[in-house]
């Protein structure tokens, strides 16, 4: 078997794109990678003729592998078409979301140092948490918001007394119809039930503009999954992240 890969422009590998998502069935939280030109695309031939494609980022974690995918009827060699991917493309690293099989396989048959890098959660229940205090509206131009630390300020906020004690929204880097839903409430205001009815409303507003909400925390931020999981979150799958090791010979 002749398997040959090579650098691609991103026109080469986008139709076969939808197939990748249609089968993962899920949120794919580096979707975006590919398009905005921070990963580098290669497409693999068997015996000249297309049999997938992969991707490597060029910019942020940059040598790892962030998508893989061949044909159905290539699937049987996937194993080598991988491998001979990965050095062509000169891969460091290799990524793979548990809820993906696919990559998770080839992950564990390439990789070692195996880490999990954050958890994935899906919407798996609609709560009715009561407003614990003041109102959740748009952010207004005029708005003052807090020093936000970990995440962007949002497009949603929740004002108590006058003041912006939590702000959110969703991004819509994911994969259609995914939006991945973020928050962040000022620390003085910590369990007082603002984040999860903050995540409730934003889960709200997020189908309301035809997206799916999703979601994602590290694997220590205790707080944040709970937070999520309060408001009908539930987790979906973990990112994996390994290390590609040295050829020998």
């Amino acid at each position: 078997m002749r398997i040959t890969v090579q650098r691609a422009e991103y026109a080469e590998v986008e139709p076969f794109r939808d197939l990748y998502r249609h089968e993962a069935h899920c949120q794919i939280i580096h979707d975006s990678m590919l398009r905005r030109g921070l990963a580098d695309p290669y497409i693999v031939l068997v015996e000249g003729r297309f049999a997938g494609y992969g991707a490597v980022t060029n910019r942020y974690d940059k040598g790892r592998v962030c998508e893989f995918w061949v044909l159905p009827n290539h699937r049987s060699n996937a194993l080598p078409l991988f491998q001979e991917f990965l050095v062509v493309a000169q891969a460091t690293e290799i990524e793979a979301q548990t809820n993906m099989p696919l990559s998770l396989t080839l992950l564990y048959d390439c990789a070692t140092d195996i880490q999990e890098d954050c958890i994935l959660f899906h919407d798996a229940v609609t709560t009715h948490i009561p407003c614990p205090a003041g109102v959740f509206r748009p952010a207004h131009p005029n708005d003052t918001p807090f020093e936000h630390h970990h995440e962007p300020v949002g497009n949603w906020v929740m004002e108590s007394e006058g003041r912006v004690v939590a702000t959110g929204g969703f991004l819509c880097h994911y994969n259609p119809p995914y939006g991945d839903v973020y928050m962040e409430v000022l620390e003085s205001e910590w369990r007082k039930g603002l984040g999860s009815y903050l995540v409730q409303e934003i889960k709200r507003v997020c189908y309301e503009a035809g997206k799916k909400p999703s979601a994602r925390c590290g694997i220590t931020n205790t707080a944040s999954r709970r937070t999520l999981q309060k408001a009908g979150f539930l987790p979906c799958g973990r990112m994996l992240v390994g290390k590609v090791p040295p050829r020998k010979g």
